[in-house]
This record gives structure tokens, C-alpha cells and sequence, in this order.
């Protein structure tokens, strides 16, 4: 069978693309390399979510190349030695299964960066080649049909945050999060499980692809979804692709699908390694490699956590400290702009995660780094369980593109199907610690007059592997981008990118809203290109 449009991947790139055109009649196909897990199928069981490769590929079979500067030295690892797992929800729906929902929108600076701040040393900035008023219709519309909300219910100590806020001179933000507070369609609203980031939500108010997309798709009749395929190759002439080669993962068959466009969304490390192992005699660097700029300019996130434990005050007794699944639902803006040459981020603010097994972990050793046992790790963990609270703030702020972030293949190493893996380059420029630890000092500042003790700072040059963009820049001119205005490949006709490879600068919020707005953006210039 021919079909209109085959999406390679089903996550916030994906759904909003499978919606509006099979919405708009046309024959859909989406190809996800991992399983179908339906709502029913989730649970909050901690060792299968977060301790093994449940909703992630085992990094035996498939797994990346790190390449690390240690020494002045650029060092690669391959993580089925390092096990630093860069995989992100291989399910339907994708990492949005499994995103905490905090749903921020760009500010118009954020897509005029080099403009507003000039340039920085050693920085790739680029401005975006469209307006921020081009994105508002599209951001308005995930709020109504992903569903955002500043309504869930929120924990006591959302109060004592907004006394403090209050006492400081500072915004106290409601947070928008991609989770409804009441039922919507065929969705619940939030049951407060207080297992929320990380975990499949088994009642639908999460705003996943899955959960607020692809199922009203099927309902369409014209959306196609085959799991388990792993795309290994788009098979192109000189201007357009032809199918999509892929590996049925139940029976090991090679197989492929043919359409009439073709948009790749299976996030951003493994959009560009696709292309560039689609490479052929027309296109010998990869499709949309004209300029090698394939992979380059590779974004995560800057930033890091602050944190404080608390015990239970006269402004918080304890038993209202312990209440468990309400969200705080706060968030600190102020210096998101720290003054006309500097930009600065979002704080973001919640409790540290809820796994006990985690928790009991990183409790297990005394202040002076003795292992404890028996009795004594009794005490302590039932301290820290029974008597006591921990609160993250976690900061997010640019992470700059530069030469030394990026994505590459490596023919010396291929997963399981024989394919080359993705080398990454994850070099950070020293502006986003220097913005990071800006930030770390107000909100160290912050949680001190909250009245928290035992606050840690946590700034790191390392990359958050689960906020990934950039590597499919799209911009105005061949020469410095992968993609025109519109997401569509400058050299390829028929294939479109819409996952977060098409961010030049990535903001200083998680990607998740962006990607979904734009999305829908690019699904409205397909039913016109169509």
C-alpha cells in the first residue's frame, strides 16, 4: 500500500503531524521502533520504569557513542560499556509518556537570541527564520487540544513558597503543565499517583502523543500505526524519497513502506543519524547534507538542580510537609532575562522524585561517607522517610550550539540490525555554567529564607540526555541550516523534520511545548504543500 504520509517516530514531532492530516483525510503510517503500551498497561513500579530497559532499547543491542573531553582530549565511549543511557521512551507516544509536563512558552527574544544579545565567543548562534507571532496560534492550540493547565491541585508548601516570594520581591509563576485537572474526551484528570516524571500515566491527563493525539487519529480510520519498526534507512533518489526501509523487530524481517512524503521525528540524536546513514551515490554525506550541516549544533539543556531538605515548621507542620502526589506547581521567572547583554532561565520548582528505592540509596551512607548498616541505616532512612522532605529547584537555561556538540555516525560500531550508531559529542561552552550558577545563587538565596536546611548545589557541564533539539537546524539559507522556514528539507523534497532537530537555540524552558506548537505548524503547510 502507498500512503500519503509516513511519520518515523510518534512522539510530540509525530502527533500532532498524525492528527491534522489524518484529520484532513489523508492515508497515514507511523513507524516506532518501540511497543505499544496502552494506558492500562502502565504502572508505578519503580525497578521496571527507572532501573531497567523496559520503554528503552537494552543497550546491548543498540546503543550510542559518547565522545567526552577528559583531559583536552576528545574520548569516546560507547555506553553499552559506560551504560550512560541516552535512550528516551522507545513507545508509542514517546519520551511525552513519560515528560513531568511542565509546559513553558518561548519569550519572542528566545527566537532572536543573536540579535537581542549579540553574539558570544566559541557560540553558533542564529536567529529563527520565523516570528514568534507565527508560533502563537500553534502554542494556543496545544493548550486546547493537548490540554495545559495551571488548575491541578497543589501541595501546602506552595503556599509557604509564595510567602517567601512574596517577603523577596519576587514572581511567584503558576506552572503550566500538559496535565488535566478534570476529565476531557476519552481522558481522566490526575489522580495525584505521586509518581508523575518518568512514569506512564495510567489515567490519560498527561498530555502524551499517544493520550491526546494518535488515539483520535485512529478514530479517523486514516492513521496506520506498525510498532516494533525500526527505520534503518529513507531510500532516495536525487529529490525525492522513495520508502522506508525498516526491520520488523517481531520477526526480524527487513520490510518497507512507501509514500508520498515523509516526516522524520524520532528525536533529535536519532533524526540526524538516519539521515546520515541514508547516504547514497545522489546524497553521499546523508540527505539534507549538502553543506554538512547534518547533526551539527546538537542542543540539551544548561542548568542543574539546587535542593533543601525540610522538616516541618510553624509555617508547614510536618503532617502537611508529608502529604504526598499534590503538585507545587511553582516556578521562579524573574531572571529570565538577567539584564541587555545576558540571558538568563527559568527555575523550576518540585520535590525531589518520589522512588524509594532511589531514595534509600542515596541515604545510605553517613555525613562522612561511611556505609551504613543494620540499625543505624534504620534510623537514618526512617528519618528521611517519615520526617523530613526534600524540594528541587531545578534550573533551565540556554544551551549554546557550539562546534563541539554534535551528531556523527560511527561505521566502527552498529547495533544489533548491523547499522552505524550515533557518536555524540556533548562539549559545552562555559556560558551555560556561568547562567546556571546565576541562577543557583538565587535560588540557593530562596530556598535559605524558605527556611531549608542542607541545600545542595548541582551545576554541571554534562548533558541532561532526555532534553535533546537542534542537529536539523532549519533557517533561511542552505549554506548554515538543514531545513527551510517550514521544516522541509532544502534538498529533499518530500521529507519534512518536526521533532526538536529544528531548534537553533532551544530557549531556556523544556522542549516538549515548542516541538508540539511547531508541529502543528508544519501540519498546516503540509495540507497546502499536499
Amino acid at each position: 500500500m502507498n500512503y500519503d504520509i509516513c511519520i518515523i517516530g510518534s512522539g510530540a514531532g509525530a502527533g500532532p503531524i498524525a492528527f491534522e492530516l489524518a484529520k484532513f483525510g489523508k492515508r497515514v503510517v507511523v513507524l516506532e521502533k518501540g511497543s505499544y503500551y496502552k494506558r492500562g498497561d502502565f504502572s508505578k513500579d519503580e525497578i521496571a520504569y527507572t532501573r531497567r530497559s523496559i520503554v528503552t532499547p537494552n543497550l546491548k543491542d543498540e546503543y550510542h557513542v559518547i565522545e567526552e573531553n577528559l583531559d583536552g582530549q576528545w574520548i569516546s565511549t560507547p555506553t553499552n560499556i559506560s551504560l550512560w543511557d541516552f535512550w528516551n521512551g522507545n513507545i508509542v507516544g514517546g519520551a511525552s509518556n513519560f515528560m513531568s509536563g511542565f509546559f513553558h512558552r518561548l519569550k519572542p527574544f528566545d527566537l532572536k537570541l543573536r540579535s537581542t544579545f549579540g553574539d558570544i565567543d566559541g557560540a553558533n548562534i542564529s536567529d529563527w527564520p520565523i516570528e514568534w507571532e507565527e508560533l502563537l496560534p500553534f502554542y494556543e492550540k496545544v493548550d486546547k487540544i493537548i490540554g495545559v493547565t495551571t488548575t491541578t491541585k497543589e501541595h501546602p508548601i506552595s503556599k509557604l513558597f509564595d510567602k517567601t516570594a512574596n517577603k523577596m520581591g519576587i514572581n511567584s509563576c503558576i506552572t503550566p503543565r500538559a496535565i488535566l485537572s478534570e476529565n476531557k474526551g476519552k481522558r481522566d484528570g490526575c489522580y495525584y499517583s505521586n509518581y508523575c516524571g518518568s512514569y506512564g500515566c495510567s489515567s490519560g491527563a498527561k498530555g502524551s502523543s499517544r493520550e491526546a493525539l494518535l488515539n483520535p487519529a485512529i478514530d479517523t480510520g486514516n492513521l496506520t500505526i506498525l510498532p516494533n519498526s525500526f527505520v534503518y534507512k529513507l531510500d532516495s533518489d536525487k529529490y525525492n524519497i522513495k520508502k522506508a526501509l525498516y526491520v520488523d523487530k517481531t520477526t526480524g524481517l527487513k520490510k518497507e513502506i512507501k509514500a508520498d512524503i515523509f516526516v522524520v521525528a524520532s528525536q533529535a540524536v536519532e533524526s540526524c543519524r538516519l539521515l546520515l546513514n541514508s547516504f547514497n551515490n545522489f546524497h553521499p554525506n546523508g540527505l539534507g547534507n549538502s553543506y554538512n550541516q547534518l547533526g551539527k549544533n546538537l542542543l540539551f539543556s544548561g542548568g542543574g538542580v539546587v535542593s533543601g531538605e525540610f522538616y516541618g515548621s510553624n509555617d508547614l507542620p510536618l503532617e502537611k510537609l508529608l502529604v504526598e502526589g499534590l503538585f507545587v506547581n511553582r516556578s521562579l521567572k524573574d531572571w529570565y532575562k538577567i539584564d541587555k547583554k545576558r540571558k538568563g532561565g527559568v527555575i523550576e520548582v518540585l520535590f525531589e522524585h518520589a522512588n524509594p528505592i532511589r531514595k534509600a540509596n542515596i541515604n545510605k551512607y553517613s555525613d562522612d561517607g561511611r556505609l551504613l548498616w543494620g540499625d543505624e541505616l534504620y534510623k537514618k532512612l526512617k528519618f528521611k522517610f517519615y520526617k523530613s522532605k526534600r524540594l528541587n529547584f531545578e534550573i533551565f537555561n540556554d544551551w549554546l550550539p557550539n562546534d563541539n556538540c554534535f551528531v556523527s555516525i560511527d561505521k566502527k560500531y552498529k547495533d544489533v540490525y548491523g547499522v552505524p550508531v550515533a557518536k555524540i559529542r556533548v562539549g559545552s561552552h562555559p556560558q551555560n555554567e556561568i547562567v546556571g550558577n546565576y541562577l543557583a545563587k538565587k535560588s540557593y538565596n530562596f530556598l535559605q529564607k524558605m527556611g531549608a536546611k542542607e541545600i545542595n548545589v548541582d551545576i554541571s557541564p554534562y548533558p541532561p540526555q532526555n532534553l535533546q533539539a537542534g542537529g536539523c537546524r532549519f533557517g533561511n539559507d542552505p549554506r548554515s541550516s538543514v531545513l527551510d522556514k517550514n521544516c522541509r528539507s532544502w534538498d529533499i523534497q518530500n521529507l519534512f523534520v518536526t521533532d526538536g532537530s529544528f531548534m537553533p537555540t532551544g530557549g531556556s524552558v523544556p522542549y516538549t511545548y515548542t516541538i508540539y506548537a511547531n508541529s502543528f505548524r508544519v501540519a498546516e503547510y503540509i495540507k497546502t504543500f499536499m
